[in-house]
């Protein structure tokens, strides 16, 4: 009788071994030690950090005898901006004295008049214009909201100070009527000025969180994200405040979801595998590619990325790697290249036994967005990005990472990303 109790006890002390018992997780007997994974890590950031230090000088589009011209921007100083600002309205007085009027010449940011260059892995604006007259009907409004942009940035400048997009919106809310119109035309300044978004000192609200093996300076406060509880340290809407990255990672962790990426933090995969955990909880901010990209070149880190097996997962991935054709003008600064797909891929379903209640059956938008991607010359660039893509658009299914949780809550981080690792299945 003593004995029964003192096993019945034992079980209730180790329910671990308990529930194992009960349903061993598949493939975790696949899995070796983690010193095995460990060394094929180190493999891969040798391999990295070898091809930084032994390639040339990266090419830039001046490099290149292009078809057709195309126009990139820089980081301007304040002075510099304020100056391009008072250069241009002074123009467009002149216009105004002379009986001709005033317009704007926008540079076109329209799906026609972008171009994916191979040489350098990333999507670029070319050079069309297009007129903005303020005596128009059809263009008179956005005339005069980039007419208040502008003034509102020389403000800044004279100032010396940050504002949030939202907090331009709020300057004259029945002018803008939405914060889309007044962010678009934001855009539209930084490209007519010739500088990038961050120059104009208007940043978005914070979004994008960060863990992991990372020490820098937050304004000259020093940071230590493994000390940052799970939550994370949030990335600075300002780049310019961060500086002296230190790390002893091996790789960088990209997920697209907040809900993988808590789970990772308090599962502190990151002293498992080291490794630094970034997210942008969806649709990557402008604040995370940036702090992304200073990671991969300040450090000379491989990055990896874990995003949704959908079409909008590619979408994402994408963005961080080729650039997004909405801010195609700055992608020189704000894409990071030779990003890695980790997964969730779609022969990962298959592969790893996927239950069907956790799948889900792809919309028709899903998958229009799917035979789109396959149109992209990005996506054609990458034999295993197109086979991967084809598969889920021919099978018309798609799953969330939290689909891995049917196996336990715990299997993302104690089964399925250590697997990945020790095979080393990326494209």
């Amino acid at each position: 009788m003593a004995d029964t109790t003192k096993a019945k006890k034992r079980r209730r002390a180790d329910p671990e071994s308990s529930s194992s018992d009960q349903l061993q997780l598949p493939f975790k007997n696949r899995l070796k030690p983690d010193s095995v994974i460990l060394e094929s890590l180190h493999s891969l950031l040798k391999s990295t950090s070898s091809s930084s230090s032994t390639s040339s000088k990266p090419l830039t589009l001046s490099d290149l005898s292009l078809s057709s011209a195309c126009r990139e921007v820089t980081d301007l100083s304040l002075l510099s901006v304020q100056s391009a600002i008072e250069s241009l309205i002074l123009s467009l007085t002149h216009s105004i004295l002379s009986g001709r009027g005033f317009s704007f010449n926008v540079p076109s940011r329209a799906a026609t008049n972008q171009l994916y260059v191979p040489e350098l892995d990333r999507i670029v604006l070319k050079d069309k214009n297009t007129l903005r007259p303020f005596a128009n009907n059809s263009s008179v409004r956005k005339s005069t909201i980039t007419a208040k942009i502008l003034s509102l940035i020389h403000q800044l400048c004279l100032r010396s100070i940050h504002v949030t997009k939202r907090d331009l919106f709020y300057t004259d809310v029945k002018l803008f009527q939405d914060q889309t119109q007044s962010d678009a035309v934001l855009d539209d300044v930084s490209c007519m000025l010739g500088c990038t978004r961050s120059s104009l000192n208007v940043i978005a609200a914070e979004k994008g969180v960060v863990v992991g093996r990372l020490i820098f300076s937050d304004n000259g406060d020093m940071i230590d994200c493994t000390k940052m509880g799970m939550g994370g340290k949030a990335i600075p809407p300002n780049i310019d405040r961060v500086g002296d990255m230190q790390s002893d990672a091996l790789f960088i962790l990209l997920v697209e979801k907040d809900a993988a990426y808590i789970r990772l933090a308090e599962d502190r995969f990151y002293n498992r595998f080291p490794c630094i955990i970034v997210t942008a909880k969806g649709q990557p901010d402008v604040a995370t590619r940036l702090f992304l990209r200073k990671m991969k070149m300040e450090l000379k880190l491989p990055v990896l990325a874990l995003v949704d097996s959908d079409p909008y997962g590619l979408k994402i991935l994408s963005v961080y790697g080729c650039g997004s054709k909405n801010m195609s003008y700055d992608s020189a600064n704000l894409t990071t290249p030779d990003i890695k797909w980790l997964g969730i891929r779609p022969s990962d379903l298959d592969k790893y036994k996927i239950p069907e209640q956790c799948r889900l059956p792809m919309t028709e938008q899903d998958i229009k967005t799917g035979k789109d991607l396959l149109e992209e010359d990005f996506v054609k660039k990458n034999p295993g990005w197109v086979e991967e893509l084809s598969l889920m658009v021919k099978t018309k299914q798609k799953a969330e990472i939290q689909a891995l949780s049917s196996f336990g809550f715990q299997y993302l981080s104690e089964v399925y990303l250590p697997l990945k690792l020790q095979q080393q299945d990326w494209l």
